[in-house]
């Protein structure tokens, strides 16, 4: 075994690898949970907050 044939071992490794990641990540199974967590940036739950200045506490 050569070095060309490492290197073809470790391509089509890599392509499983690959191939496993996109399944994990756009299986349905998974759909809800993603929204879940893309929406959380937007889950702010103090609204009626104003923005504090430097040094100051938030009230």
């Amino acid at each position: 075994m050569d070095i060309n044939d490492a290197r073809g071992i470790a391509t089509v490794c890599s392509l499983i690898a690959f191939i496993g990641i996109i399944w994990w990540a756009f299986g349905s199974g998974r759909k809800a949970r993603f929204e879940e967590d893309g929406n959380l940036p937007f889950a702010d739950e103090n609204h009626d907050a104003q923005p504090n200045k430097i040094g100051e506490e938030r009230k």
